[in-house]
């Protein structure tokens, strides 16, 4: 089960406040709410009773009697609605179905090309997502909101792209617009490595309040979540670390139209083409991580030098966000040890002894589905603010 409730803070006295108590899952009795919040018994029994009345919370097995009458306990009803999410990627996409304990109830995965533009990708993961929904015996009128990530710089108090570089007809579409008049629920949107973060601090890290989150694949980016929140900027391209330069880029030129970018040496084909010109059968991203898997020296060394240029830009930020854990995900994670261990070298060489001394340095552990976590995350912190509560009371 994942944690969501850890966000969520008290804020006024309604039933929809008294809700973030609950989010957790963990049973309570009305007295103990009751002395957590310093309202009544009656007042509590009335919010207990409307949250009740909507179906968020049920009752559980009796807490251990005092010896007087057991006191019923109350916690979240995960399957009392569900949200959708889509990662959508480059060349393939995922939409899910999740309870509102961000458990993955069923997906769909299949093959797209973002660059047939959002109207043709967009109606794959509306129907889809209904494909999915009728499977599992489920309607629209199930469904409280739908979270999407997309391979790009994303505006997220609009959910419009933003210039995105692979995206073709993308930019400025109105992405919850257009979904919305299908599905009739409140669209999220954000760039896909930011509902990473979301997803794997959510899987494997609930109480990690600092966190890099870097995909590596064909291209280079990181979600930071800083003292509990997840830091998009001021144009929603906070964490664009692959387009710093590093030492050994000099002169190598990047599709972004700079030189000597991190993206244009250690991304995935950035390797392989470094391989391919050393005279290796090297064409994409997968064959770099099957000549790693089977041992040759040269992928092997290419992947090590990638670890330590992406070591050299993560120093930087490690001086400026203090993180407690760096985790790595995206295709090029498959590499495994090879990477990680490439990006610890220079950290633990080159940063300070204080930054490092607690600094975890992993493999993504929520792996291929951390987007699609993240993006059910995104749509469940949503529709369970207070805000959404009350959305659902009127």
């Amino acid at each position: 089960m994942v944690d969501i409730g850890r966000a969520s803070t008290l804020g006024g006295t309604g039933a929809s406040e008294l809700f973030q108590l609950l989010r957790d899952g963990s049973p309570r009795t009305r007295a103990e709410l009751a002395a957590k919040t310093g309202l009544a018994r009656s007042t509590i029994a009335l919010r207990v009773e409307e949250l009740m009345s909507l179906g968020l919370i049920g009752p559980v097995e009796d807490a251990q009697s005092t010896g007087g009458r057991p006191s019923s306990q109350f916690a979240l009803n995960p399957s009392a609605k569900f949200v959708l999410a889509a990662d959508v990627g480059a060349t393939h996409a995922t939409i899910a179905v999740t309870n509102l304990s961000g458990a993955i109830v069923g997906e769909i995965i299949g093959t797209i090309d973002i660059a047939d533009g959002p109207e043709i990708v967009l109606n794959w993961m509306v129907e889809s997502g209904r494909a999915l929904l009728e499977k599992h015996g489920l309607t629209q009128r199930d469904v409280i909101a739908i979270g999407i990530g997309l391979p790009g710089p994303v505006e997220h108090s609009t959910g419009r792209p933003i210039n995105p570089p692979i995206m073709p007809g993308w930019d400025q579409f109105d992405v919850p617009g257009f979904v919305k008049q299908q599905l009739e629920v409140p669209v999220l949107v954000d760039n896909d490595v930011n509902i990473m973060a979301l997803g794997e601090q959510a899987f494997a890290w609930p109480q990690t309040d600092n966190l890099l989150f870097v995909k590596v694949a064909t291209g280079i980016g990181a979600g930071v979540i800083s003292g509990g929140h997840l830091l998009r900027g001021a144009q929603g391209v906070a964490g664009d670390i692959g387009h710093v330069q590093i030492s050994r880029g000099d002169g190598i030129a990047c599709h972004c139209g700079n030189r000597g970018c991190l993206e244009a040496l250690a991304s995935g084909p950035a390797i392989a083409r470094s391989l391919s010109d050393a005279g290796l059968e090297v064409g994409s991203t997968s064959a770099v991580i099957d000549l790693v898997k089977h041992g040759n020296i040269e992928a092997i060394q290419a992947v090590r030098q990638a670890g330590r240029d992406l070591g050299e830009v993560l120093t930087a930020c490690v001086s400026l966000m203090n993180p407690s854990v760096i985790a790595v995900g995206g295709s090029m994670a498959a590499v495994g040890d090879h990477l990680i261990a490439g990006v610890r070298e220079i950290i633990y060489t080159r940063s300070m002894p204080l930054a490092t001394s607690r600094l975890t340095i992993v493999q993504s552990a929520a792996g291929v589905n951390a987007a699609v976590l993240g993006a059910s995350i995104l749509a469940i912190h949503h529709s369970l603010s207070p805000e959404g509560i009350d959305r659902m009371s009127l």
